[in-house]
């Protein structure tokens, strides 16, 4: 059971262009072994994803695809998100109703995040262990768990360091 983290905190120094790169590259990967095609559309959207590294909401993400296609609608946003979703490459932080990229789509996981209130930024966890317990937990009150998605606010390191 993996114990690291999967995505941590951005460092200062933080080099966007090969994380975004990364992740395309990762899409790619997944998606020639799923035998999905990776649109265009599809990679716009996971690109803009990858480029906030924060939860971004769908409509916010519909307005900057709307830079590239000018008459994406809604659902152009909804169905690659969800396509994302269904592999693996994106998460949905349900209690922001927005998406943050997957690190690791080579495995599926429970998402665990650790969301800072105060800078939006989004680390991920995949401790096997937290999974394990939930779903024993849940299997003793009689419960069939479908997934998992565990949400722990606070504040990352950056804004640990800069209080007022």
């Amino acid at each position: 059971m993996s114990i690291a983290p999967i995505s941590s905190f951005r460092a200062p120094r933080h080099d966007h262009r090969r994380c975004v790169r990364d992740a395309l590259r990762r899409a790619r990967e997944v998606c020639v072994v799923n035998h999905a095609r990776l649109t265009s559309t599809r990679q716009r959207v996971l690109e803009l994803v990858w480029s906030a590294h924060q939860p971004m909401l769908a409509y916010d993400l519909l307005e900057q695809l709307r830079s590239d296609l000018p008459r994406a609608a809604p659902p152009t946003i909804y169905r690659a998100l969800d396509f994302l979703q269904a592999h693996g490459l994106v998460h949905r932080i349900e209690s922001l109703n927005a998406y943050i990229g997957c690190a690791n789509p080579s495995h599926p996981h429970c998402g665990q995040f650790l969301i800072c209130t105060q800078c939006n930024e989004v680390a991920e966890l995949d401790d096997g262990r937290i999974s394990a317990v939930i779903e024993a937990r849940a299997r003793a009150q009689g419960f069939e768990c479908a997934t998992q998605t565990v949400e722990i606010r606070g504040q990352c390191p950056r804004c640990v360091t800069h209080k007022p």
